[in-house]
């Protein structure tokens, strides 16, 4: 049986700036509809988001839907009505229930957010957060939610895909994040040249669709090829008798003609690739290119805060190491302390001096929004700029990043987000230096410009270390990771992501142990020490037993937090939403109790390495 019908559009038609940007438009939107919506930067991604929920007319059609939809729209310009309050009554502001204000404290939690914080004082990417709350937290029948993940670290985009999953409502989103869109999404709707194609499937299923329906629009220019060739043969032969017949014919061979090169044109710009090869890079291949040794950071005042602590690492030269951790781990001050911008508190960093860094910054600071296009990339003017280590004229080199060579003059605050992030990266990438630091360098960005993006850094031959949330992005570029705690640790990876994530339990486990921090489990792993204490049989007993007990507390707790983690909970069943939040205070009181006791019998034991 099929869903509930939310939403239709039919035969519509759009437009943009006098410019038509879906014509006889047909589409439905489902309950349990969660949609990725896909397609290059410009196609009308936003213009459909702006028309379902409400804030775009359309020129001609019709438009239903359910009545009293609730449509909430999660886009990339969103303001406060008042900065000067809190979080908590910002989103009261909005909360239709006032009884769910237990709400905020779940949201906040996992958005790593401090609910008494003023609006105001927040980042841009924790105002998004905040923004992304919002739209979250009051029941809907539709979530338009645009590129979510910006700004979130791996640890809330896994906590928000779980959450997208079990909500009763439709959702169409946009993100860059591939690994995102597969693991949440169930429908594909791809904007291609003016037109929406729908797949049944999620995201998982895109490349290999996508590349079905090219193929077979390959198949049928093709056909209409050798069709028009026909037609065309027999009119360059002349007409004998120009008798209407005739003459429509050559009419109608003519018209064929030009269609069939506007479509075979529209083909290629669709399917396009751009081949960007580096030039190999011929200098000295050291060994090491930086070293931290005990190194420390902390910002004054905040000494019992460290950002890094007692670090120690060497870089080498083809090192390409992924930065990871939470917002606020020190990520952003590691980047920082290699740039020479802020010096240790402690220790030291050597670097050589043929290391020189070109830098992708998130926050876009090179970029001038009353600058021509083109003056970022010529920025001493002219129409060529060095790329590569070739004479390229600006306009060229622009349409490698997919831009309008006709818009190389028009200003940088005419750009999108996503277009602003191509235009910084065209500059970076233009002439890496030895070394290149990427933060966050995917936020907004089409597909077609992420495989470009990495198809350059894939030949890319010097340091390069990247800052991302995006999964598929760094497992096709990494081989090394580090990954911020927070409080100053940092734990060094010698691997892809995937392989980070499958051991990362063990890591933390180890790094807890080594600075006398239990964590986690797998207990059993602790090698036994050449010289030990002779506990009694009876604390010997209940060492042995402590693990399976710890692992099946973690168990009952995993289960309790799998009840309580449905939102509607307290709505539907609030005796057991109070019965359930009880339990887990308990549980996390008699656990700790019983990770301390473990540690209490460790160290009489004399437990001081790890396997």
């Amino acid at each position: 049986m099929n869903s509930q019908l939310l939403f239709s559009l039919k035969e519509v038609i759009v437009s943009y700036h006098k410019y038509e940007i879906f014509h006889n438009l047909d589409l439905n939107i489902h309950r349990k509809d969660f949609i990725a919506l896909v397609g290059k930067n410009g196609v009308g991604k936003s213009t459909l988001m702006n028309v379902i929920s409400g804030k775009h007319e359309i020129d001609n059609g019709e438009i239903w839907n359910i009545e009293n939809i609730s449509i909430r729209y999660f886009s990339q310009n969103f303001q406060f009505d008042n900065e000067n309050q809190t979080i908590e009554n910002e989103i009261l502001s909005i909360l239709e229930n006032r009884e769910e204000d237990f709400q905020i404290d779940i949201f906040c939690n996992f958005m790593n957010l401090d609910k008494n914080l003023i609006l105001k004082n927040l980042s841009g990417g924790q105002k998004r957060r905040v923004g992304l709350i919002k739209t979250l937290i009051n029941k809907s029948d539709i979530i338009l939610l645009d590129e979510p993940t910006n700004h979130l670290d791996l640890d809330t985009i896994i906590w928000l895909e779980n959450y997208l999953r079990r909500l009763d409502c439709a959702i169409i989103c946009v993100s860059h994040d591939r690994q995102f869109l597969k693991n949440f999404t169930n429908k594909i709707f791809w904007i291609d040249r003016s037109k929406i194609k729908i797949n049944q499937n999620g995201y998982s299923d895109f490349d290999h669709w996508s590349q079905l329906l090219l193929s077979q629009e390959e198949r049928e220019l093709q056909n209409r090829r050798q069709h028009v060739n026909i037609e065309v043969s027999w009119a360059n032969k002349g007409v004998k008798a120009r008798v209407k017949r005739n003459t429509r014919r050559l009419e109608q061979a003519r018209e064929l003609k030009e269609n069939l090169e506007k479509d075979v044109s529209s083909y290629l710009q669709a399917t396009k690739k751009i081949d960007f090869k580096l030039v190999k890079d011929e200098t000295k291949n050291f060994r090491h290119v930086a070293e931290f040794h005990n190194s420390s950071f902390y910002y004054d005042g905040y000494q019992n805060y460290p950002l890094l602590k007692d670090f120690n690492l060497k870089i080498n030269k083809k090192d390409r190491i992924g930065l990871l951790g939470s917002n606020g781990s020190g990520k952003s001050t590691f980047l920082k302390i290699l740039l020479l911008e802020i010096q240790l508190k402690e220790g030291s960093l050597k670097i050589r001096k043929e290391l020189e860094f070109s830098y992708f910054d998130q926050l876009r600071n090179d970029l001038k929004d009353n600058l021509p296009i083109k003056k970022i990339l010529v920025p001493s003017g002219g129409d060529y700029l060095k790329a590569n280590q070739k004479e390229r004229h600006v306009c060229s080199y622009l349409k490698d990043f997919h831009f309008d060579p006709s818009k190389a003059n028009d200003p940088v605050g005419s750009l999108s987000g996503g277009m602003k992030n191509r235009l910084l990266l065209s500059k970076v990438l233009a002439n890496p230096k030895s070394g290149l630091i990427l933060d966050e360098p995917t936020n907004d960005l089409d597909t077609d410009t992420l495989d470009l993006v990495e198809s350059i850094l894939s030949q890319y031959n010097g340091t390069l270390i990247i800052v991302s949330h995006n999964r598929d992005f760094l497992d096709k570029l990494v081989n090394k990771i580090l990954y911020f705690k927070g409080n100053g640790e940092i734990i060094v990876f010698n691997g892809g992501y995937h392989d980070f994530l499958e051991k990362k339990e063990d890591l933390l486990l180890e790094q807890n142990y080594l600075t006398n921090k239990l964590d986690k489990q797998n207990f059993t792993k602790l090698k036994k020490p050449q010289q030990r204490k002779k506990l009694t049989f009876k604390l010997q007993f209940e060492l042995d037993n402590l693990p399976d007990k710890i692992d099946n507390l973690k168990k009952d707790l995993q289960k309790l937090e799998e009840i309580i983690s449905d939102p509607t909970l307290y709505d539907k069943n609030n005796e057991l939403f109070l019965q359930t939040s009880q339990k887990i205070g308990l549980l996390q009181i008699e656990l700790q109790d019983k990770e301390e006791r473990w540690l209490e019998l460790m160290e009489i034991e004399g437990v001081d390495e790890l396997s």
